[in-house]
């Protein structure tokens, strides 16, 4: 997985919001429409057993089962009319509802 220059920029900014840095926990669960879901969280540390992933001086994490769903993906974030979002770029995904959340694998 790699984490790309958008949301490292936006990383770094909400690490200076806060006044101490941020890390993106990127975790896939099951559900959504179309039977798993990504899940964002901000977060101070990391388990043990996460896979850190850098760029630019900012850090993702992924838990070791939610890494299977994420190889080869690109976590970005995008600011567009419709909202700004972190966003997951899956090759693995074999399709995806219209929301950019829920994938099928």
């Amino acid at each position: 997985m790699a984490l790309g220059a958008g949301a490292a920029r936006r990383l770094a900014k909400l690490s200076a919001a806060e006044g101490h840095a941020v890390m993106l926990r990127v975790a896939v669960d099951g559900g959504g429409c179309s039977g798993f879901q990504y899940r964002f969280e901000l977060v101070e540390t990391a388990d043990a057993d996460d896979l850190r992933i850098e760029a630019d001086g900012q850090a993702a994490l992924i838990d070791p089962v939610s890494l299977p769903f994420l190889t080869g993906s690109v976590v970005d974030y995008v600011d567009e009319l419709a909202g700004s979002q972190f966003v997951v770029r899956n090759p693995n995904a074999a399709s995806s509802c219209g929301c950019g959340v829920s994938f099928s694998i």
